[in-house]
């Protein structure tokens, strides 16, 4: 059922210029939000929301390191504490590559 509901929408969009305002064509009646964002917007919007991230990341590390020098030799506190930093370093590096490859397709493509 699911299937034929996207394979519906997306044959519909098929037969839709968008931007056209092109109404009148049943087929281009696709309820989806007509999307217009320029590269000035996400230019604007992504490094926001890429700071807030890190931010935020840095802020879990500095935690999890204090956590972790008050666990007072408690393994499993540690290895929380341990596993913490690490999770907030992946995800602080996958910020930065996020960043890096926006960048890219911005300049590159838009």
């Amino acid at each position: 059922m699911n299937y034929l509901l996207l394979n519906s929408r997306l044959s519909q969009l098929k037969n839709c210029n968008p931007g056209s305002g092109n109404t009148e064509n049943v087929n281009c009646n696709t309820t989806l939000p007509d999307v217009s964002a320029s590269s000035d917007t996400l230019s604007k919007v992504l490094p926001i929301l890429f700071g807030t991230i890190t931010a935020i990341a840095v802020l879990i590390i500095v935690v999890q390191g204090i956590r972790f020098v008050l666990s007072k030799g408690e393994p499993d506190k540690a290895l929380q504490a341990r596993k913490g930093v690490i999770y907030a370093a992946v995800g602080l590096a996958v910020v930065f590559m996020a960043d890096i490859i926006v960048a890219f397709i911005l300049k590159r493509f838009l």
